[in-house]
């Protein structure tokens, strides 16, 4: 067991210094920044200091539709650059399991996420200091962000196994990019058709990341909504130990 974790962190960070090893990881961070605060601050149709109520729904309402095309960007060279460069045949010579490889991956990709996170946390104090009355909704404001962390970790779950069935990084992000659409929007979508109204729109749509996404962000923490998004998570990392153990054939 030890073992495990020792080659799976190794690899973990491996992928956190190769991200950040040049431009792209710190552009990475500051572009997620400053784009949302351009929505949040100056924008009018969805700027906060014009709406008169002291919360971040816009941040939390625009965060997953950046997420479904950056966190895609993030991963798409993950394993393309292994297959096209020839290192992953080096990894095959190693002790490592294609669990070691995939979870390792996964787990640096999930510390990116968090710090590209962690400088949106001074909205909540610029919020707070601008409110004239009792400030911010921390309980909700605390389950939108569970939510939202664990909605990115489940398109950087998806966009992972999406890389791991090509070399090519293009067309990594772009599959990942519409897998990590329909997951979000298509089931929403899908039940609004009119064959679907009654009974079977409701299960439609809790099908999607979105329905139980939007349940977090009102800050009530619910076992259906953790156990929905650890399941996508599971299934798609499941999916990628089997191409990685495929390919080690």
């Amino acid at each position: 067991m030890q073992q495990f974790f020792s080659s799976m962190w190794s690899i973990c960070t491996k992928e956190i210094a190769q991200f950040f090893g040049n431009l792209s990881g710190y552009i990475a961070v500051c572009l997620f920044f400053l784009v949302t605060g351009l929505f949040l601050f100056f924008l009018s149709d969805s700027n906060i200091l014009d709406g008169g109520y002291a919360n971040l729904d816009s941040f939390f309402t625009l965060a997953p539709w950046i997420f479904m095309f950056m966190i895609p960007a993030v991963c798409m060279r993950v394993f393309s650059d292994e297959y096209r460069s020839g290192t992953f045949e080096l990894l095959k010579t190693k002790p490592l399991t294609a669990g070691n490889i995939s979870v390792g991956k996964y787990l640096a990709v999930l510390i990116i996420i968090l710090i590209i996170l962690l400088p949106t946390t001074i909205y909540i104090f610029t919020i707070n200091h601008l409110s004239a009355n009792a400030g911010i909704d921390a309980g909700g404001i605390a389950g939108s962000y569970v939510g939202l962390f664990f909605l990115a970790a489940c398109f950087a779950a998806v966009s992972l196994c999406c890389g791991s069935f090509t070399g090519n990084a293009i067309v990594a992000f772009l599959l990942s990019s519409f897998v990590c659409l329909v997951l979000y929007f298509g089931f929403n979508a899908i039940s609004r058709m009119p064959f679907l109204q009654g009974n079977a729109d409701y299960y439609t749509e809790m099908l999607g990341i979105d329905f139980h996404y939007q349940s977090l962000s009102r800050g009530v923490i619910d076992s259906r909504d953790i156990i929905y998004f650890l399941s996508v998570i599971a299934l798609a990392l499941g999916i990628t130990i089997h191409n990685i153990e495929r390919r080690t054939v």
